[in-house]
């Protein structure tokens, strides 16, 4: 499937017309799949073949192109239609937005002070979408008057609702951070209680599925951003955050700055993944960001859970497959590798190897000593 074969779809004018640019390398195959899409033309100015720019002819490209070329959009494309569709959520985001009339909104003072504190752009998307939810619920109450039965009876609801102890335990911490970080009241709520933490087990790939995914992308960026997550062991928003010279091609290392907590650490660059990368920068260019959307853009979340499924989906692999899957993975290969759990720690960016312990209860490794009981 797709075997390197590429389209790029370009915006054109030609003759005061909007067209559809098809911009791609001379190939057998590609050239025998337009022969048979009909109103095709041929521009000397731009140096590519063009359609009629509406929605039938994108629909015939799809359609003649599909499970042969991989059609790719991104300079086509406008960012509401893209995968590249999530706005900013930086506190001065927050600050502007407009919000549907009767809805309070976060406090000004709860903005400022995760602002001063740096927090990373996931947690204030967080406690703000969680705070909204929580202070709108009590519509008629100041939220500073809000009392610790309230603070229990909303808690409740959101138990009722069947609500993950996950979302319930980022309520509390929004709440708690409004009346102890931003009011100055620590502890007024001590006695809330959270839901027990469940302890799960890593879901983890095996070593041939993730080569199976990495073939399965549908090109040289979506095969390198995959591969990074597996062989660096890296999180989507570190991935999303790399910078061209955070990559150390000579010590064969690359740099994470703010990861999770705001720390800094350094992972292992692979030498199959540095060749393919230098390729990926001769194709792509890249200005500022390892990864860029269109328009040099960073790419976006979405986009890399979307090619990470699509690719999964093609490999046959009948688990659903996220980007953190793959940290894990790599985290779980290394330690059935032989490498010392302290090491695995420090690639993970974990503050003690008690998290990192997790891993030993999904590695092959420790059970292979197990005699079978039934022999």
């Amino acid at each position: 499937m797709f075997k390197g074969r590429n389209i790029t779809l370009k915006h054109l004018l030609i003759g005061g017309e909007r067209q559809i640019g098809l911009q791609f390398k001379s190939d057998k195959v590609i050239h025998a799949l337009l022969g048979r899409m009909p109103g095709v033309s041929w521009s000397d100015e731009f140096g590519m073949y063009y359609v009629v720019n509406n929605k039938a002819s994108l629909g015939k490209i799809f359609d003649t192109f599909r499970g042969e070329v991989w059609i790719n959009g991104n300079y086509f494309f406008d960012s509401e239609n893209e995968l590249n569709t999530e706005k900013p959520v930086n506190i001065h985001w927050y600050r502007n937005r407009t919000l549907d009339n009767g809805l309070k909104r976060c406090p000004m003072a709860y903005l400022d002070k995760l602002e001063i504190r740096k927090y990373a752009a996931n947690t204030v998307k967080s406690y703000v979408h969680h705070f909204e939810r929580f202070i709108n619920h009590y519509q008629e109450i100041e939220p500073r008057d809000i009392t610790e039965n309230e603070v229990r009876f909303y808690l409740q609801k959101l138990v009722q609702e069947d609500r993950s102890n996950s979302y319930i335990n980022q309520a509390v911490n929004s709440i708690k951070f409004y009346f102890e970080s931003v009011m100055g009241m620590p502890n007024r709520f001590y006695a809330i209680e959270r839901p027990r933490k469940r302890q799960q087990l890593p879901k983890v790939l095996s070593k041939q599925e993730v080569h199976a995914l990495i073939e399965n992308t549908n090109n040289l960026k979506h095969k390198c951003i995959v591969s990074l997550l597996y062989s660096a062991g890296l999180r989507r928003s570190e991935l999303l955050n790399l910078k061209l010279d955070d990559i150390d091609g000579k010590r064969m290392l690359i740099s994470i700055k703010g990861g999770k907590g705001n720390k800094d650490r350094m992972t292992v660059l692979s030498p199959t993944l540095l060749k393919d990368l230098r390729l990926y920068y001769k194709e792509y260019r890249p200005r500022v960001y390892l990864f860029e959307g269109p328009r040099n853009r960073p790419y976006t979340a979405s986009s890399v859970l979307k090619l990470i499924s699509n690719a999964a989906r093609r490999a046959a692999i009948p688990k659903k497959v996220t980007p953190h899957m793959l940290r894990h993975s790599f985290a779980t290969h290394l330690l059935e590798d032989g490498v010392d759990i302290r090491h695995i720690q420090l690639l993970l960016g974990h503050n003690s190897t008690k998290t990192t312990e997790i891993y030993t209860h999904v590695a092959e490794t420790s059970f292979k000593d197990i005699k079978d009981l039934l022999s």
